[in-house]
């Protein structure tokens, strides 16, 4: 089973940041993940900067005791409180999960959770907490299993609070219970639609209930979905051992799922054993080398300048250009596991050794491709060299 986590955002009216902040961390070795969705007091660069701490201290003590209770003691007699509103710092929802459907979600102050099989709510069983540094502090800790299709839905009061007092019949605010409406219907019709794009219907909706549609808080939803990996391979770099070409080219079209090829040499000797002709003729875009076509796969690419340059445009998110590596990052980014068939064979076209440091051996570049997939993207990748 993978967690699949995504989030979406609207900053308050008139501020250039949110007060909200969102984090998560996958442990690959541990199938675990960790994330909090904080909402500082106030709105702003103050906020924003209370948000992120309250989320990075959440974080780093869950991660330290995996005691959700001593966890959660540790959280509320350690979490400041504003000496002038005396408020919390910051509301929080923090959830800690992993690929056995096991879950922990710790809350204070955000709108409960909700958690949905289909387009059917449940409930979850719940504990409070009470901190004996703060005597008006009380935390909600939920411990509790979900099974594959399940869904948690995590809100700043940004949603819940969206048309308050605005004609029409939201003028008491969406609520709780509105969100459980729209949520119903929204899953109802749609019920494979994907984290982010659920984020996003929330977040979206609340900013259509705002006055002029212009957020009057920061406005935030997170979405926890446990479903069915989605697989992809990519091969680049021929192998080792020519010998052994004809079985990691039987490997590579045995495999169940979508499929890509980064590298010319790579593609021939695929396309030669497969016996699949290669597909010329496609134009050049963004300076790269044109990517070719071939049957039963979805991309084929240049080798080290396109993955490069892949690596660039995830650093950045900059994730929409018509090149051949924009191609490849949609591709990388619309699977969650990832499988890398890493050739360890020299290709002689790529060799200069007057120029061998102006270019990244095979080997760097995915490292630098696993790196940023895995902790910038929540991906996961799994390296095979052959």
């Amino acid at each position: 089973m993978f967690v699949d986590v995504n989030y979406s955002q609207e900053i308050k009216h008139g501020q250039n940041t949110s007060g909200d902040y969102f984090l998560s961390r996958r442990y690959l070795e541990e199938g675990r993940l960790i994330a909090v969705l904080s909402d500082g007091l106030g709105s702003g660069v103050k906020a924003s900067i209370l948000s992120r701490m309250t989320a990075t201290m959440l974080l780093g003590f869950i991660e330290e005791y995996t005691d959700a209770r001593k966890a959660a003691t540790i959280v509320m007699n350690s979490l400041p409180v504003c000496q002038v509103r005396h408020l919390n710092y910051s509301t929080f929802s923090l959830i800690d999960c992993d690929d056995e459907g096991r879950v922990r979600v710790l809350e204070e102050g955000n709108p409960d959770f909700l958690w949905f099989r289909g387009s059917k709510p449940l409930l979850a069983p719940f504990d409070y907490l009470e901190s004996h540094a703060f005597p008006e502090r009380r935390m909600k800790l939920y411990d509790f299993e979900v099974i594959q299709g399940d869904r948690l839905v995590f809100v700043s009061d940004g949603v819940t609070q969206a048309g308050l007092g605005q004609p029409g019949p939201k003028n008491a605010g969406l609520g709780r219970d509105g969100l459980l409406d729209f949520l119903k219907v929204l899953l109802e019709r749609h019920y494979v639609v994907d984290s982010l794009r659920l984020s996003k219907h929330i977040t979206s909706m609340a900013l259509n209930l705002s006055p002029n549609h212009q957020a009057v808080d920061d406005i935030s939803a997170s979405v926890v979905h446990f479903r069915e990996p989605r697989r992809c391979l990519i091969f680049t770099g021929p192998p080792f051992e020519k010998a052994r070409d004809a079985y990691y080219a039987d490997a590579f079209a045995r495999f169940k799922g979508p499929k890509a090829i980064c590298g010319g040499t790579t593609a021939q000797f695929l396309s030669r054993e497969l016996k699949r002709p290669l597909i010329y003729g496609r134009e050049s875009r963004g300076g790269l080398p044109p990517d070719l076509g071939m049957e039963g796969v979805e991309l084929v690419t240049e080798g080290l300048l396109t993955l490069n340059r892949v690596i660039k445009y995830l650093e950045t998110d900059d994730l929409k250009q018509s090149d051949p590596a924009g191609a490849l990052v949609r591709f990388m980014l619309s699977h969650d596991i990832i499988h890398v068939m890493e050739g360890t064979g020299i290709n002689m076209s790529n060799f200069d050794p007057s120029q061998i440091h102006d270019f990244d051996i095979r080997r760097n570049v995915i490292k630098r491709l696993t790196q940023v997939l895995q902790t910038k993207h929540l991906k996961m990748v799994r390296i095979q060299r052959v």
